[in-house]
């Protein structure tokens, strides 16, 4: 089995986790376990899930057919706005902890801002700062917080968060949001980082992959086009939680060590940015329009 030659970051409480993770947003539940195996037989030691992703039990169980040591596993997963407020909260860590088969979390975050029941948000944050203080996580984050969602949120935390788990890829770079994370010690985590849907930029239409600044970038380098934003991210101090349920791009996206982005590269693929958000707008996440019952077990 491959060792994982990638760098690791250090969170604001000390604690370490693997630059480059393996997300499962969108695989069903019946293809996760394969995906996941293979790629923590790839090397891969940071897994990315959530319960509204419906796929943590294969997860799970995926973790446990690798014969890895759970402490080599660096499992994060997130909290849905259905389960906000304080007691609620907590109850949704036992029900993913449950599922996932294992006592204690690398990382638990809140999945959206849901800025129009703020007050739900902040109380479900206070449940994170008890579940870290309690031993039961080992760090606490946020995701998709936009720099004002932060400011009112660290006005009643007493942890700053250690990630921010926002959309970044060359289309859709979030400067303004990477700018206050690292103000405040946040690191950026980068879901879709490599894009994977059709943008529109200066006439051109195609995805990330097709880009020919990119493609050029990935021939001087003997690389993909995935390998090149993925480096883009690393180097640039961001992890990034690439996806994929085919092997030979499992193991493509996790073989970023061979070759390093120059300056005028990674000015290249900045360059490229839209402003264009792929996502859904953080203010449009309502529990009125998408809150789900996230089942027991």
């Amino acid at each position: 089995m491959t060792v994982n030659p990638l760098p690791n970051l250090t969170l604001n409480n000390g604690v370490t986790l693997p630059a480059l993770g393996f997300g499962v947003f969108q695989t069903p539940p019946d293809e996760t376990i394969a995906a996941v195996e293979t790629a923590l037989h790839t090397g891969y030691r940071h897994i990315d899930t959530a319960a509204a992703y419906g796929n943590e039990r294969e997860v799970g169980e995926a973790i446990r057919r690798s014969g890895l040591d759970r402490a080599d596993i660096f499992v994060e997963t997130k909290v849905w706005i259905s389960d906000y407020g304080y007691d609620a909260t907590l109850h949704a860590f036992e029900k993913s902890v449950g599922k996932l088969g294992v006592e204690q979390l690398d990382l638990l975050i809140l999945h959206q801002p849901l800025p129009t029941r703020f007050d739900l948000t902040v109380e479900a944050y206070r449940a994170l700062e008890t579940l870290l203080a309690d031993g039961k996580v080992r760090a606490i984050g946020v995701s998709n917080f936009m720099p004002d969602h932060l400011t009112k949120l660290l006005e009643s935390a007493s942890v700053v968060p250690a990630v921010n788990q926002v959309e970044v890829h060359p289309y859709f770079r979030q400067s303004g949001v990477i700018a206050a994370d690292d103000e405040h010690g946040i690191l950026t985590q980068a879901w879709s980082p490599i894009g994977g849907i059709t943008f529109y930029r200066d006439g051109y239409r195609g995805s990330t992959l097709d880009d020919p600044t990119i493609v050029t970038i990935a021939r001087k380098h003997d690389a993909t086009a995935a390998q090149v934003m993925l480096r883009w991210h690393l180097q640039q101090g961001r992890s990034a939680i690439p996806k994929s349920v085919t092997p030979h791009r499992i193991a493509e996206n996790f073989a970023v060590t061979g070759f390093e982005l120059d300056e005028s590269d990674l000015a290249a693929v900045d360059a490229l940015d839209t402003g264009v958000r792929g996502g859904p707008e953080p203010v449009d996440l309502t529990l009125e329009r998408f809150g789900i019952a996230i089942p027991e077990a």
